[in-house]
């Protein structure tokens, strides 16, 4: 190993994780101005509620699709080409979408929108993985915190222009912002992974082997059916909070805020996570989010007032926020490291199906039934299959019950 060779948990690799978050910040926008701008879609395009969630369910569809396909490209060419090709199309799609005539036109350029921004989600975690060992699990929740941060910056500072110019120049502006901002950054993300890790990573991936009763596929299957309950769960409160807040008579702004700090309690919560995982490894700690996600849903059933409704948020936000990127942790745990984009990619699509599918059946419910009381008693249902599935694996492993990094 030569002196400037990279190295694990070292200077480079935190440098790399503060220029990767400000990569998500940006570069997962597109899945929240969606929601921020249905009210307008469904007052301009006179849809039902259910039709005017189609744009987010296709963005979620783009997202969960590109999570797979370019976290194969991140193992084969490196994440810099990946996320120079994502800020190019980015800025196209987002243009196009602001001229776009119906609700179908801009479904289908959201789907677009949705498979560039994966690069900045499911990639960019999978690539930061291999920079840390020791401090892995905060690291990747770290570069999954950008996710959430987009969501609570971004609706904020959108709310002004949306009042004064509309959705159309907000979009325009977005093209503008993901240009200027990420192709630079991805510029300082040029250089390869320390070759020590993956050395590590083939000893310690022995040291693995025979702690779980499952191979990697059905470990993997399980992972991606499990993300697929707790994200349909998830997707009820964030997609159509801002929704929500419109019928109640509390107007787009009041949700937006909702909105927002939700998603900063989801930073607090995948930061906590992060540090937890370190200590009690991907499962437990995925297991924990799952429960306390459960119990956030439920005390939205009683509670409609506004003071309630910022305190639930806040309350779901802290709950959940470390579910997502411990399905990250637990892949890099017990699968091979060289094929940690394509293992990281497929469990991630299946959470973002899953968010995906929630957001539109969400709406659908709302349509049957006039409220959300049956949405969020769906998602609670959903949630309970993801507990379960988790304690399957948790009690199918060996040394006395109990998962633990190696």
């Amino acid at each position: 190993m030569t002196s400037h060779e990279p190295q694990t948990d070292s200077r480079q690799s935190w440098t790399r994780l503060a220029i990767s978050l400000a990569i998500a910040t940006v570069g997962n926008v597109g899945m929240w101005a969606i929601i921020v701008i249905l009210p307008a879609i469904q007052a301009e395009f006179r849809v039902d509620r259910s039709a005017a969630s189609l744009p987010y369910a296709m963005t979620m569809v783009g997202f969960a699709l590109g999570n797979l396909v370019i976290g194969r490209w991140v193992d084969r060419y490196g994440i810099f080409r990946c996320l120079t090709g994502a800020a190019l199309v980015l800025a196209l799609t987002f243009a196009l979408a602001s001229i776009s005539g119906s609700v179908l036109l801009l479904s289908l350029v959201q789907l677009a929108v949705g498979f560039a921004s994966a690069t900045s989600f499911g990639p960019l975690i999978a690539d930061i993985s291999h920079w840390f060992q020791r401090r892995r699990g905060l690291a990747v929740a770290v570069a999954a915190s950008g996710n959430y941060l987009s969501g609570a910056i971004w609706p904020f500072l959108l709310t002004g222009v949306l009042e004064s110019d509309g959705w159309r120049m907000a979009y325009l502006l977005l093209a503008a912002v993901t240009l200027l901002v990420m192709l630079p950054l991805a510029w300082m993300l040029r250089p390869a992974p320390p070759a020590s890790a993956a050395s590590a990573e083939a000893v310690q991936g022995h040291a693995r082997v025979g702690q779980v009763d499952f191979t990697p596929r059905q470990l993997q299957f399980l992972l991606a059916l499990a993300g697929i309950g707790c994200c349909m769960a998830m997707a009820m409160p964030q997609v159509h909070i801002v929704a929500l807040c419109v019928d109640l008579g509390f107007g787009p702004a009041v949700g937006a805020e909702m909105l927002s700090l939700m998603l900063l309690g989801g930073v607090v919560s995948r930061l906590v996570s992060g540090l937890i995982a370190d200590w009690l490894g991907g499962v437990m700690t995925l297991l924990i989010g799952s429960v306390l996600q459960c119990i956030a849903l439920f005390l939205f059933l009683p509670f409609d007032g506004l003071v309630s409704l910022y305190i639930v948020s806040l309350i779901f936000g802290l709950s959940q926020g470390g579910i997502v990127p411990s399905y990250a942790v637990i892949v890099r745990e017990y699968m091979p490291a060289r094929e940690a984009g394509q293992r990281v990619g497929v469990v991630i699509m299946a959470t973002i199906f899953g968010m995906a599918l929630g957001g539109w059946v969400s709406g659908w419910i709302y349509d049957l039934t006039g409220s959300y009381q049956m949405a969020f008693v769906n998602g609670i249902a959903w949630n309970v299959m993801n507990i379960t599935i988790m304690m399957v694996i948790l009690m199918n492993a060996r040394r006395g019950g109990r998962l633990a990094p190696a």
